[in-house]
């Protein structure tokens, strides 16, 4: 009974299902047109467009809004199943309640210096009103008083890290999409299960959904036994929960409340290139150490009271805790988080506000370029007013049919005079935007709808620190083992792959 009850819930067969109802409400409204039926059909039809004019009504982008119209309209059973299902930001009410509930009993926990945002403007009003966004929308101050460090590949950023995670004396805090089985993991592993042993306090945050082909069944019952805290975000229990769109996308380590680091990298052997897969992986991360970090520390502390329904005292993982000299400056740097239970796409609006106002060049590095009507309008606009606008997409994919649907937007930005490269060594999983010398982001989001729209996300904003160079830097080395493509590449495409374009086109916020 145990197995028929998991295979009657799970999400593939209750779709397969649907398909069926919607394949039996076609033909019977071809064969079995009699009274109950049309009945029955009309009933469907009146849902379908309630449905629609309830979705059209909703703060979401247009391109959602369009795509589920049209399925929904044409296939109203599936439609309106499927977007139940998977069309739209759907945590639990309980997760939705605990985390406005943790907000409110922090109050103002994160707060700014007047001094640091008052030299911000002075410097550069521009700046200081995209700086200001994230206080304000995100819950994310600025801080002066940290030193940052841009590693261009995984390897260079894993040495780091390790010799950080050794160097911990009261508490790590890790938050990552994927963990998997090997080399990186197990070294990662050796190390927190040592300071655990010493007393240090290890908590662990993993996406379920993320780890669910990477590591074995109940593999926290190891660490658990060893002293590492875990909980995982959103656990897979297919008939509670066949609602598997927001994931903790995140990839965030703290250590002793002045040490952080972010990025692409997830803990799995590819990001560090000790396993091949599509060809030699690019990936990119950033570590801090100052008070900056604090905003590390109150994301993650967040999510776990929030999962783990545990009672934290914030106020004892302050940067200062456990450090007592003043930290060195290094221009302004400002950590900043993205949920999906709002309507306000952080992590988009601050690329956006990159874009706008960049002036001399812009550069982005981006595993997925899957862009709304916004972002692609912005892109093009930017080139056409004079703005050397370059990104850089991989060469090889991991996702092929997500990679024919990026290709399917080169051809509008090299119209406009954006250039486009693809990395030709292998996959390139870096996200991050340098504009002008001044200002640059690194952190977790894709250029897709999934990211922007339905996961957790997190990001650093930067300006002038030695890290912007870096990044910069970083892109014009890449450009060199790079190809860069061209108009003729776009319209030479035979017809077929030029159909499944336009199709996926039509469905790119579904993917």
């Amino acid at each position: 009974m145990k197995k028929i009850f998991r295979l009657m819930s799970n999400r593939i067969v209750l779709v397969a299902l649907v398909l069926f109802l919607q394949l039996f409400w076609f033909v019977g409204l071809g064969y079995f047109l009699n009274d109950r039926y049309i009945y029955f059909s009309m009933a469907i039809k009146v849902i379908a467009v309630l449905t629609v004019l309830w979705l059209v009504n909703q703060r979401i982008n247009p391109s959602y809004k369009l795509i589920w119209t049209i399925v929904i309209l044409i296939f109203p059973i599936i439609g309106m199943v499927l977007y139940f299902i998977m069309g739209k930001s759907r945590l639990a009410k309980r997760f939705c309640h605990e985390y406005e509930s943790v907000l409110e009993e922090q109050g103002k926990i994160l707060k700014e210096k007047s001094e640091d945002r008052m030299e911000l403007r002075s410097r550069d009003k521009l700046a200081s009103n995209q700086s200001i966004y994230l206080r304000d929308y995100a819950d994310s101050p600025l801080y002066k008083n940290t030193v940052t460090e841009y590693y261009p590949v995984g390897e260079d950023w894993f040495a780091k890290y390790i010799e950080e995670l050794k160097k911990a004396e009261h508490y790590i805090f890790l938050e990552y999409f994927i963990l998997a089985e090997g080399y990186m993991w197990d070294t990662v592993r050796e190390i927190l299960m040592d300071k655990a042993a010493k007393g240090v306090d290890i908590r662990l945050i993993y996406d379920d959904f993320g780890c669910i082909t990477t590591l074995p069944p109940r593999f926290y019952k190891e660490l658990q036994a060893n002293g590492i805290k875990c909980a995982a975000f959103n656990p897979i229990r297919p008939f509670l929960n066949i609602i598997l769109n927001n994931r903790d996308h995140r990839k965030i380590t703290v250590i002793d409340g002045h040490t952080a680091f972010t990025g692409g990298i997830n803990l799995a052997d590819e990001y560090i290139n000790q396993k091949e897969r599509f060809g030699h992986w690019k990936d990119s991360g950033i570590y801090l150490y100052g008070e900056a970090v604090w905003n590390f520390t109150v994301m993650f502390l967040r999510m776990w009271s929030v999962i783990t329904h545990m009672d934290c005292e914030f106020e004892l993982f302050r940067p200062y805790q456990y450090h007592v000299d003043v930290f060195e400056s290094d221009g302004f740097v400002q950590p900043y988080g993205d949920i999906p239970m709002d309507n306000e796409t952080v992590g988009e609006h601050v690329y956006l506000n990159i874009i706008s106002q960049s002036a001399d060049y812009l550069y982005i590095f981006t595993p997925y370029l899957i862009l709304d009507n916004e972002t692609m309008k912005a892109l093009c606009l930017s080139a056409k007013r004079g703005v050397d606008v370059r990104i850089v997409t991989p060469g090889i994919p991991d996702k092929k049919i997500v990679f024919l649907l990026t290709q399917s937007y080169y051809e509008e930005l090299l119209e406009a005079g954006v250039r486009i490269y693809q990395y030709t060594p292998g996959f390139l999983h870096s996200k991050s935007f340098v504009c002008d010398d001044e200002v640059a982001v690194v952190g977790t989001i894709n250029l897709d709808y999934r990211s922007l729209y339905l996961h957790f996300e997190c990001g650093v904003w930067l300006y002038q620190t030695k890290s912007v160079s870096q990044v910069k830097q970083d892109f014009l080395d890449t450009l060199e083992v790079s190809s860069e493509i061209t108009l003729d590449f776009c319209k030479n495409r035979n017809i077929v792959v030029r159909a499944a374009q336009s199709i996926l086109r039509l469905v790119a916020p579904l993917v």
